[in-house]
């Protein structure tokens, strides 16, 4: 009976693990130099919104993030193994579907203190397909 439920348990969990990562519909890799900006263009319907993310310093394994969406500018700090590696911004208000708003999850991968760089992955949750990314190129 142990050996049973211990099978379950992980038929279980691994399932469950399988069906949240189906739920992005695109998955992206991001690599930065300190104060190194990332640009995203985000359409849906007729409107244009400029998505953007930097990284400013890395200290007792804290990264302070600056980020900015649609006039809101905000700074986190990320954790690699921690409950705060990742932040939620949300893409668009639905109104009547305010539960599934379509939102970018940007999580702290890794960082290469011989390099100077932090590793991201952006998620893109996108249920109804409504919206469309187009990643800027920088200007130096």
């Amino acid at each position: 009976m142990k050996l049973f439920l211990q099978v379950f348990i992980t038929l279980a969990f691994s399932l469950t693990s399988v069906t949240f990562a189906n739920d992005f519909k695109e998955d992206f890799k991001i690599t930065l130099k300190k104060d190194e900006q990332k640009k995203i263009l985000v359409k849906y319907d007729n409107k244009e919104k400029i998505f953007s993310f930097r990284w400013t310093l890395y200290a007792n394994g804290g990264l302070v993030l600056l980020r900015s969406y649609d006039k809101f500018v905000a700074q986190n700090i990320l954790y690699l193994n921690h409950k705060n590696q990742s932040v939620r911004i949300v893409l668009r208000n639905n109104g009547s579907n305010f539960y599934n708003p379509p939102y970018f999850l940007l999580k702290f991968k890794a960082f290469d203190s011989k390099k100077n760089e932090a590793k991201f992955e952006l998620y893109l949750y996108d249920e109804k397909m409504q919206i469309g990314l187009k990643f800027l190129k920088n200007k130096n």
